[in-house]
């Protein structure tokens, strides 16, 4: 599943975060929080996780998840990792090729997080700045994406990804994981074509419509048989 879910920052929120997230801001080595083969890919800035500025913007981010009906019904989230922010520019503008660790350990609550979809959230207009381009790989070729601040992708984290050299500007970003309550990602991706399906038909004939009732009972018993809370 690949999903560009469109402006889940207002624009308020997106102002906000980039005065926040200056050159002012508790910005620390990205290589300090990564591990296995990353470490040797990633070369970027990246917010300060024990700062009061991190605490403060991850809470904004979950709040802004919290309210998006796409995100819930996209992702049906079980847990999710703490909202990382990392810049991109000048000499720390890259980060190569690599697939994200299958689980992780939150500092934020505590708690082992298994990524089972990646998001990245841009905070950046794409016209500030060159390169950064989110590439990722797949059989039949690259995904390249690079999305308006305020919209974010979501996509699985098994795939092998990097983000291109920035060559001029800053790319500021938030990221984090989502472990689903549905694991399997052909039984994600069939129930949210169902839901949006479902949404559709209510669109068009109301709660009460019989085939309406119908197709969203098949849809919870499916969520009842697949998901693990």
């Amino acid at each position: 599943m690949f999903l560009h879910i469109k402006d889940v920052l207002t624009p308020e929120e997106i102002t906000f975060f980039r005065q926040a997230l200056g050159a002012h801001a508790p910005w620390i080595e990205g290589a300090r929080s990564a591990g296995g083969q990353a470490i040797h890919q990633k070369n970027n800035l990246q917010l300060a996780q024990g700062s009061e500025l991190s605490s403060r913007l991850q809470a904004m981010v979950k709040a802004a998840l919290h309210r998006n009906a796409l995100f819930f019904s996209a992702a049906l989230p079980r847990r999710i990792y703490n909202p990382l922010f990392n810049n991109y520019g000048d000499g720390a503008n890259f980060y190569g090729n690599h697939v994200d660790s299958a689980v992780m350990h939150s500092k934020a609550d505590n708690c082992w997080v298994r990524s089972d979809l990646s998001c990245t959230l841009f905070l950046t207009p794409p016209e500030d700045f060159d390169g950064g381009e989110l590439v990722i790989t797949e059989a039949l070729g690259e995904k390249r994406i690079k999305l308006p601040a305020g919209d974010m992708i979501l996509y699985p984290s098994s795939t092998v990804h990097q983000v291109s050299p920035v060559t001029r500007g800053h790319r500021i970003s938030s990221f984090f994981w989502v472990e689903s309550m549905v694991r399997g990602l052909e039984q994600r991706q069939l129930l949210f074509d169902m839901d949006m399906s479902l949404l559709k038909l209510r669109q068009a004939h109301g709660e009460k419509e019989p085939s309406v009732i119908a197709l969203s009972g098949t849809y919870h018993n499916l969520l009842r048989m697949w998901a693990d809370v």
